[in-house]
């Protein structure tokens, strides 16, 4: 009798647990505020359905949308709880508007397992609290006022390439670029580098780190607990089972941490006479006591510093490689170059043909491969003949929108031509937008423009480059690492030689 009773619990229990699956799915597609909304019916049953794209299939929902969207048109569900509009008349509805409470989509952005981070902060207005110390060290005159420091790292990179092309030795382009960018940013920051461009492989690994950054979101989306337990572990503990790459990316991470206790400790002395940094600011700053905290401080400054690292990289590799390719994108830019008063920023960003280049560049290697969902917690939004209910999150994707066939034709080609005009902001003002629009763009564009500008504006009179490996496939994106995933995984190998006179 016991046996048949414990059986007859065991089998109540999981009467109980499918019958709850099934009413959860029922509710789900029938009885949901958006089971009205088109779309996969497995989507909108379970998450299990984008899990199975970007965990199984290795980051791929962001282009199984993109089939979605041309089965089931602009708006589709694509989980139990969100919306996705690829539509570029609805761009600014979603990212310009300057009123009303506006979140991003706690889900995605904690997934990080970064909370203190002003760029992954959901709640609308924490995120403009974080915001306010950081803005004015962002902004175009202080960039401005930075141009030397970024020549000297513009000269240092130089320097190397120009013994690469002295010993005929091929160089990891790719990884040279990405140094280039840390050690501005890292000393734009922290108010000192650490050599990345003096390092032989240009500090390579770190790129490798940078996909593995995107797993980890990826991975904590769908398993809650992934993130923070990682982020747990100790960086010692770690890096005892680390491969080479790992142990260098971990000691770095204990270096930075060290050098952030440091500025922590200066901020908050009367007698420091240091570089003013980004942690001043923080600590200087009318945020309250637990905004303050070494934990806040270092997930801020380290998120900040590692979103400007490959984002800016992957638009001057792009770049470089097409001006390279096409001998008459080069010949028209050097013309343009050495018709040029100055190479001061202020001078290169009137110059048209690099303009457009950087823009085309920009286009084709956008910071993000995913989805940027916002909630409206305050109204409804509407969307053609669709009345989204407020609080729902509805994303759209920057790289789908690049895409689009009737703004850009052939969209995958490098056609810097689609911004040649007096005003080429005027071209696809509705979608192009490389940093973001509105109270979230990106708060570090400034200082990626400078990079760009300065080290494009410098290179093209200097060096020939030749590509013996990579294609423009290379530079697609096929991976959704919330960053771009590509081919090349940021390699480019190039023979470089020096432009003689």
């Amino acid at each position: 009798m016991e046996a048949l009773h414990g059986l007859i619990s065991w089998q109540s229990v999981f009467a109980s647990v499918v019958l709850y699956y099934v009413t959860l799915a029922l509710y789900r597609l029938y009885f949901h505020p958006l089971a009205r909304f088109p779309g996969p019916k497995l989507a909108a049953m379970t998450r299990l359905y984008e899990g199975y794209y970007d965990l199984y299939q290795s980051g791929q929902y962001t282009f199984k949308i993109a089939e979605l969207h041309k089965q089931y048109g602009p708006i589709i569900r694509i989980s139990p709880y969100e919306l996705h509009v690829n539509d570029p008349a609805f761009f600014d509805t979603l990212y310009n508007r300057q009123e009303g409470v506006w979140h991003k989509y706690d889900w995605s952005v904690n997934a990080f397992a970064t909370k203190g981070a002003t760029l992954w902060t959901a709640d609308h207005t924490l995120h403009k609290n974080r915001r306010v110390p950081l803005s004015p060290f962002f902004s175009k005159a202080k960039v401005s006022n930075q141009q030397d420091m970024i020549m000297r790292h513009v000269h240092t990179l130089f320097d190397r390439l120009s013994g690469f092309a002295a010993s005929q030795k091929t160089v990891d382009l790719g990884a040279a670029f990405t140094a280039f960018v840390r050690d501005v940013v890292n000393e734009y920051i922290f108010g000192k580098h650490y050599n990345d461009l003096r390092k032989e492989d240009f500090d390579a690994g770190m790129v490798v780190a940078a996909q593995a950054g995107g797993l980890l979101w990826r991975t904590t989306k769908f398993i809650r607990f992934f993130g923070p337990l990682m982020r747990a572990i100790p960086p010692q503990w770690i890096m005892a089972v680390s491969d080479p790459v790992m142990k260098d990316f971990f000691r770095f991470m204990i270096v930075s941490m060290n050098d952030t206790k440091s500025l922590m400790k200066a901020a908050a002395s009367p007698d420091d006479d240091g570089p003013r940094t980004l942690v001043h600011e923080i600590v200087q700053s009318k945020l309250p006591p637990q905004e303050k905290s070494f934990e806040r401080i270092f997930e801020e400054v380290n998120t900040t510093t590692g979103a400007a690292y490959e984002t800016t990289a992957a638009v001057i590799r792009i770049a470089a490689f097409h001006i390279y390719s096409d001998p008459k994108i080069l010949q028209k830019l050097r013309a343009e170059l050495a018709a040029a008063p100055d190479r001061d920023w202020k001078t290169l960003e009137q110059l048209p043909s690099l303009t457009a280049i950087i823009m085309e560049a920009m286009r084709l290697a956008p910071a993000m491969a995913t989805r940027t969902a916002r909630i409206a917690q305050d109204k409804d939004l509407v969307y053609g003949k669709w009345r989204i209910p407020a609080g729902t999150p509805v994303g759209m994707t920057q790289h789908l929108l690049n895409q689009n066939e009737e703004e850009y034709p052939e969209p995958k080609r490098f056609n810097p031509d689609r911004f040649m005009d007096p005003d080429p902001w005027h071209l696809g003002n509705k979608t192009f937008a490389p940093f973001g629009k509105g109270k979230r763009s990106c708060i570090g564009m400034y200082l990626a423009w400078a990079e760009i500008y300065l080290l494009l504006g410098n290179l093209v009179q200097r060096f020939e480059f030749k590509f013996p490996k990579t294609t423009a496939e290379d530079f697609y994106v096929t991976m959704d690492n919330f960053a771009l995933g590509t081919p090349s995984m940021g390699v480019v190998p190039a023979l470089v030689t020096k432009v003689t006179v």
